[in-house]
């Protein structure tokens, strides 16, 4: 009988406020890209999604960070990307991730789903990392916040320069991947083309 893992994180007011827009720049509509480390290696164009339902390792990034073939896991199930096509999937690897701001950092365990799809960001931060440690992202803000396991609040800013790269940058890739789900998405009233026009 499998033993569930009780979640000790501390219940942590994240509160953004008027002190967090003071180093900002102001923008149209910048997405939130932060650094982390994965593999005990800096990750940089890590796009925060909270739209995705995956987190995902693009397979340049996988190659970039000479991790091993070998550490790789199966995975079945197929991803859909923002315009409804199918992205192709290698497998999973969990890593240890950590997430540092300012001189408080968390490392916890991320599943990535390795995809061979042409992305401007290395590494999609989706619902499941972001539930898992309770973050919280604000694109006013140009933050992300989470809690630490001491019961601090950890504070990772968004390097603007890099969001306004990827953003840009998605446009000239063949298959940008910003949106990943489980099963294609289905709006009513709207085709998947006219969504992707929109984008």
């Amino acid at each position: 009988m499998a033993v569930q893992q009780v979640d000790q994180t501390p219940d942590v007011d994240l509160v953004f406020i008027k002190a967090d827009l003071q180093d900002v720049i102001p923008h149209d509509n910048d997405p939130v890209v932060i650094s982390l480390v994965a593999a005990e290696r800096k990750v940089h164009r890590v796009l925060v999604d909270q739209r995705s339902s995956a987190d995902v390792m693009f397979w340049t990034t996988f190659n970039k960070l000479q991790l091993s073939p070998d550490q790789l896991r199966p995975y079945i199930r197929c991803l859909y990307g923002f315009a409804g096509d199918q992205v192709e999937v290698h497998a999973h690897i969990e890593l240890r991730t950590t997430f540092t701001g300012g001189t408080t950092s968390r490392t916890t365990n991320i599943r990535y789903l390795v995809v061979n799809s042409p992305s401007a960001s290395n590494i999609l931060l989706g619902r499941p990392a972001l539930k898992r440690i309770r973050a919280v992202a604000s694109t006013t803000h140009m933050k992300m916040k989470l809690p630490s396991l001491e019961g601090t609040v950890i504070t990772i800013m968004s390097d603007q320069k890099e969001a306004k790269k990827c953003y840009e940058n998605s446009f000239k890739t063949k298959r940008g991947v910003f949106v990943v789900t489980t099963q294609p998405l289905r709006e009513e009233g709207i085709t998947h083309a006219e969504i992707a026009r929109e984008k």
